[in-house]
Formats: C-alpha cells, sequence, structure tokens
C-alpha cells in the first residue's frame, strides 16, 4: 500500500477518534450543563418569591392572600415564547411553602397542603440554613417524571419563618438539552468531513513531493546530472538536499580536491616562514640569529607535522559509518585518563583539575577516538585557561545519554567565532602566546561525536568561561 495512503488512514483514523472522543463529551455534558443553569435560574427566583412571601406567611394568611393570586395568575399565563426554535406555551413551575417545623402551608398545585416535608432534603436543609434542593422522580420507574427543586428560607423579624421550594419540570428543560445535542453532532459531522478533505489535500502534496524525490534518486542512480527538488516542506527538502549531498561524497573528486586546497592553503604559511629562516641562515647571521632562525624552521616544521596529522586523522573519522573497535569504559575512568596524558601540561601552566557529576553509565564505542576527541576538548581548555586557572571535567547521565563536558575559566569565545569554532582551520589566538592552533581539533570532536550518534557543541558559560559539551547516546 502507498505510504501515504496508509498516512491518510492513519490520520483519519487518528482525527475520527478525537473527533468522536470530543463529540460524545460533549454530547454527554449538555443536559448537565442545562439543568445547572437552570438550577442556578431557580435559586435566584426561589429567594425572590420567598421574599414576596414572608410578609404574608407571617400573617398567616398565605393560602388566601395576593401572593397565592399571583401565583395562580402566573401558571395560567400563555407565554407563546420562541426559545432557540423552542416553543414554550406554558409556565411549568409548582412553589409550596412550608412553617418553620417543615409543615406545607401553601402549594399552587393544591396537592400537599398540611403534609409534614421536613424531611425532603430541600426543606430539610433550608431549615437548617443550608442550601437545599433534590431531584425526585413522580414515577420511580419513568426517569421523564424528575422534577428539580430548591429551596429558600422564608426570613421575618423574629427570625425563620418557613421555607420556600421552586419546582420545575425536567422535561420543560430536555428539548433544549437535545437541540443542543443536535447541535454538537452536526458540528462534529462538519468537523469530521473538512479533516477528510484536509488529510486528502495533505496527502496528495505528499505524494507529489516523495514522487519528486523517487524520480530524483533514480535520475541519480542513472548518472544524470539534475537539480536536487526544493519544495514540499523543509524536511523533504532537506532530504533532497542530503540526497545531493550523499551524491558529492560517493563522487570524491570534490571531497579530495576540498582537502588538497585546504591542506596546501595551510602548509603555504610555514613553508614561506621556513623559506625565509633558511634565506637568512645562508647570510651567515650571528650565532643568536642563527639559534633564533633554526628554533624558528623547528617550529614551523612541527605545526605542519601536525596540520597534516590532524588532517590524515580526521580524513579516516570522515569516512568512517560507525566506530570500528567497540568496546566499554566507565566515564570516569575515561576522563582519568585524558587528564593522566595531559599531565606535564596542566602541571606546567599550575591548572587545577577537578572531576565532576554523579554516577554515569558506561561509554561505549571506540575508546581510542574518544579519548583523542577528550584530549583536544582538553587542550583546548589549558590553551585558554590562564595560570593557576581550573578546569572541571564532568560526565552527567542524561535520558538516553551520556554527557561529557569540559569546563574552563578562561576569557570565553568572542561572540563573532561561536558559529565557526567547529569550522576546519578556524582557530583563535591562544591568550598565552598569541599564536592559533591547526583549527582541526573541534572538527575532529565532533565527527567523532557523530559517528557515534552523538554530537557536540562549545559554548560560553554564564559566569565566565566556555564549556564545550559531547553527548552520546547510552547503548543498551
Amino acid at each position: 500500500m502507498n505510504i501515504a495512503i496508509r498516512f491518510f488512514i492513519g490520520y483519519f483514523l487518528i482525527v475520527g477518534l478525537a473527533a468522536w472522543f470530543v463529540v460524545n463529551i460533549f454530547a454527554r455534558e449538555v443536559e448537565p450543563g442545562v439543568r445547572q443553569a437552570t438550577e442556578d435560574t431557580l435559586v435566584d427566583s426561589a429567594n425572590l418569591l420567598a421574599e414576596l412571601a414572608a410578609e404574608e406567611l407571617a400573617a398567616g394568611r398565605i393560602g388566601d392572600g395576593r401572593f397565592a393570586a399571583a401565583v395562580e395568575a402566573a401558571r395560567a399565563r400563555v407565554p407563546k415564547a420562541r426559545i432557540y426554535e423552542v416553543d414554550k406555551a406554558s409556565v411549568d413551575f409548582r412553589v409550596y411553602l412550608t412553617d418553620a417545623t417543615g409543615r406545607v402551608v401553601f402549594d399552587s398545585e393544591g396537592q400537599a397542603v398540611g403534609a409534614d416535608y421536613s424531611r425532603w432534603r430541600d426543606v430539610a436543609l433550608a431549615l437548617r440554613g443550608e442550601y437545599g434542593a433534590r431531584s425526585s422522580r413522580d414515577d420511580p420507574d419513568d426517569p421523564n417524571t424528575s422534577v428539580m427543586y430548591v429551596a429558600a428560607p422564608v426570613l421575618g423579624e423574629q427570625g425563620l419563618l418557613g421555607v420556600l421550594s421552586l419546582a420545575k419540570p425536567a422535561s420543560s428543560v430536555d428539548p433544549y438539552a437535545e437541540q443542543a445535542r443536535d447541535r454538537v453532532r452536526r458540528a462534529g459531522m462538519v468537523l469530521l468531513g473538512v479533516s477528510a478533505l484536509i488529510g486528502l489535500a495533505f496527502t496528495l502534496w505528499l505524494t507529489w513531493s516523495l514522487d519528486r524525490l523517487r524520480n530524483y534518486a533514480r535520475a541519480v542512480a542513472d548518472g544524470a546530472r539534475v537539480l536536487a527538488p526544493t519544495g514540499g516542506g523543509r524536511q523533504l527538502s532537506e532530504l533532497a538536499q542530503a540526497l545531493a549531498y550523499m551524491r558529492e561524497r560517493l563522487d570524491g573528486k570534490q571531497y579530495v580536491e576540498r582537502y588538497v586546497q585546504s591542506l596546501a592553503h595551510e602548509l603555504k604559511s610555514p613553508l614561506t616562514a621556513v623559506s625565509g629562516a633558511a634565506e637568512l641562515l645562508r647570510e651567515h647571521p650571528s650565532a643568536a640569529d642563527r639559534e633564533r632562525f633554526i628554533g624558528h624552521i623547528g617550529e614551523q616544521a612541527e605545526r605542519m607535522q601536525r596540520i597534516i596529522d590532524r588532517m590524515l586523522a580526521l580524513a579516516r573519522v570522515e569516512q568512517l559509518q560507525a566506530p570500528e573497535a567497540v568496546a566499554s569504559m566507565g566515564a570516569a575512568e575515561l576522563l582519568g585518563l585524558v587528564v593522566e596524558s595531559r599531565a606535564a601540561q596542566l602541571q606546567a601552566r599550575d591548572i587545577d583539575i577537578h572531576l565532576d557529576g554523579g554516577p554515569a553509565p558506561d561509554v561505549h564505542g571506540d575508546l581510542f577516538l574518544l579519548q583523542q576527541a577528550i584530549g583536544n576538548l582538553l587542550d583546548n581548555a589549558i590553551d585558554f585557561s590562564p595560570l593557576g586557572g581550573r578546569i572541571v571535567l564532568g560526565a552527567i547521565h542524561a535520558p538516553g545519554r551520556i554527557l561529557l563536558t569540559v569546563r574552563d575559566h578562561g576569557p570565553g569565545v568572542p561572540d563573532y567565532a561561536l558559529d565557526h569554532l567547529f569550522e576546519r582551520f578556524y582557530s583563535l589566538p591562544r591568550p598565552a602566546t598569541g599564536r592559533k592552533s591547526s583549527g582541526l581539533g573541534l572538527a575532529f570532536v565532533r565527527e567523532v561525536a557523530r559517528i557515534h550518534g552523538g554530537d557536540a557543541e562549545l559554548l560560553n558559560a554564564v559566569d565566565g568561561g566556555a564549556v564545550a559539551r559531547m553527548w552520546l547516546p547510552i547503548r543498551s
């Protein structure tokens, strides 16, 4: 099955499931929401009616006074209201009042006068000064006969006179809940339809992008010189560029030419210096000058040797697809070996070295290359640390990886150089001598990290100095 079609099916299933879930939740929450809103209105109305009934309840004429007449007149009204496409043709409520003992003294339906309602939840709670409400069925077997009751205390000058309960059948608000559920369901169907169209459009776009990449790969395999396709999104464009880059690497010619040109460029300066010193030696300078020129020749020869050695090491690492000799070693032990190999340099600059970090898993990979890479980071830290400075090496266990760090307390890295540090032959002058290194050490570190499935970076520390970090994945 086409990968784009698989993607579309998976996308539609996920979106469909999410839409069904949301619609189902909304539909189930509609009725409780409508009833809650109705209860809120009943609370306001019950308290208003309780105030209107207080005077007549205190006087003992609640059953034949103006309050009873007003309630009867209101129940006889025909509102002729249309509320959100629902017709309302009657006033649906019931009012009853009890005295301070919970005995009914007024009932708008004339059914419960004289009955003891002190145990009903709405009345009992209101008599105790709490919020009283209940929902009861007129027919226990029929959920459509449910009635909501909200009570409010009736207060007079002597205190609590009784309780007024306002009741409303749930069936009178069910049409609004059903209407809301229908709207949610319709919106859900529209959402599914729109999602399907979006998924279809995305599938067609993805198919078009993948077809272009396939055609490009086939053309490259046939030896044709074609441009990498662009468009289709950032990641697909990057994939096309990666294919183009892979083609250049497999071709090999540009790779070799670049290295030869770089090597020739870097060797030109020390060769010129050696040639100049040799010319001056032919002129029979003084003994002091002769020693100085000979030392200069030796220094430049050593520099050329370092450049060649590091170029060869970097070229070898760049050709690797994975570590060659794989072994495991404790992170602290590996860092200790690196520190031991630089003991003379550290002692010469009186630098204090500190190993930091808690328990960390073993480092897994080509231990020789890893030791070289960490050694390069430590060399940089030594070169940029002041005399009597301090360097901290750490191994941190992060989720799924181990982070090896080398922190110095030197001048840090200028902002303009941060983006170029890992470029070949890019180097900054050492504070102690003003000289530059080969500029290949950090490039080597990053290549070693990458063939192990990790990466490397160097940035300025918040409180001064620089910190180099190389992270490696934890192998199971």
